[in-house]
């Protein structure tokens, strides 16, 4: 009898073993479909970033390139209006116009060289290009993935990170820094300057590398990277700039010229802000800077850390006296003939 029983025992124990390992077995399988699932979620979520960033770039290039046709266009309509809308002169108004150009009136010739003088003058512009990066993304946006710290690099760093935020604000730094980018731009382009800005919300996905690319693309003068700071120590204060050194392996050669444009600027911008002058930092790991081919520099404008820095970085009249510091900075460095 207790044979019987321990048969039927045993059966029993080895039909739960069977069904057990067969549940595994589907629960591997289900792990597998999921984990396939993410992969080609990643892989359509790449594919989505890199359209994107393509798109930017064409609608940036296909921008420029209207902006250059236009002026073409204006400046031809301009001369065919002049040629269309001169009247034919008469024999009699012909000899009179000849008369009182043999004897001008008095002050006549002083008038004429005063608008050959403002002839001159451009109506607008000064020739200048400048790219203006506002530093890092949204929290959504993930730049988790590498890319090389530098042209020809081995050593890899993360695209781009999401930056700080105000300790007594709880503004995000990508936030701060777009907010004075774009009042930077109005007022350079107030000044007569060209420029772009590398994006123009919290939600573009673009690399620190690519955004020294798009700077070259727009064929900038100078790259101006903006940026905020924070530290673990809440006393920590003041404002510096950032430009690559001599020796850096990749841009070596734009030290002279960043570090002028990094001097101006902090200068300029710790005068009109009355806030700590840390002066111009070294610094070689910045994929960023690495992978410009202009003159760059990073602006730290202040310790998001810290109490003051981080509400006067928030307070619109302040921001006034940042953007009036860096503008006059960078009218400074090429006043230098930079």
């Amino acid at each position: 009898m207790y044979k019987i029983i321990l048969g039927c025992l045993s059966i029993v124990l080895i039909l739960l073993i069977v069904v057990a390992l067969f549940q595994l077995n589907q629960v591997n399988k289900t792990r597998q479909q999921v984990t396939a699932v993410r992969k080609e979620i990643r892989a359509i979520k790449k594919d989505i970033e890199k359209q994107e960033k393509e798109q930017k770039k064409a609608e940036i290039l296909q921008k420029e390139t209207k902006m250059n046709a236009g002026q073409k266009e204006e400046t031809d309509t301009d001369a065919k209006t002049e040629e269309s809308e001169e009247p034919a002169e008469s024999v009699e108004t012909q000899e009179e116009a000849q008369k009182e150009a043999k004897e001008p009136e008095a002050g006549e010739e002083q008038k004429n060289q005063e608008t050959d003088a403002n002839s001159q003058v451009p109506e607008t512009g000064n020739g200048k290009k400048i790219a203006i990066d506002p530093g890092h993304q949204g929290y959504n946006v993930d730049m988790s993935a590498q890319e090389p710290m530098g042209p020809g690099s081995s050593e890899m760093k993360a695209k781009a990170t999401t930056g700080t935020q105000g300790s007594f604000t709880g503004v995000p730094e990508y936030e701060l820094n777009l907010n004075i980018s774009k009042q930077l731009r109005e007022e350079l382009k107030n000044r007569g300057y060209e420029v772009m800005l590398t994006r123009e919300d919290n939600d573009t996905a673009i690399s620190n590398k690519e955004r020294a690319e798009l700077a070259t693309q727009y064929g900038a003068d100078i790259y101006v990277r903006i940026h905020a700071n924070g530290s673990d120590d809440s006393s920590v204060n003041g404002a510096f700039t950032m430009i690559p050194s001599a020796q850096n392996p990749y841009v070596g050669a734009l030290h002279d010229k960043s570090y002028a444009l990094g001097e101006a600027v902090i200068n300029a911008y710790c005068e009109s802000c009355k806030i700590k002058n840390s002066g111009v930092q070294i610094f070689d790991n910045m994929t960023g800077i690495n992978w410009s081919t202009v003159p760059v520099i990073i602006l730290e404008m202040g310790f998001m850390s810290n109490e003051s820095d981080d509400t006067n970085m928030e307070n619109p009249d302040f921001q006034k006296l940042m953007v009036q510091g860096i503008a006059n900075g960078i009218d400074a460095y090429f006043a230098a003939g930079n």
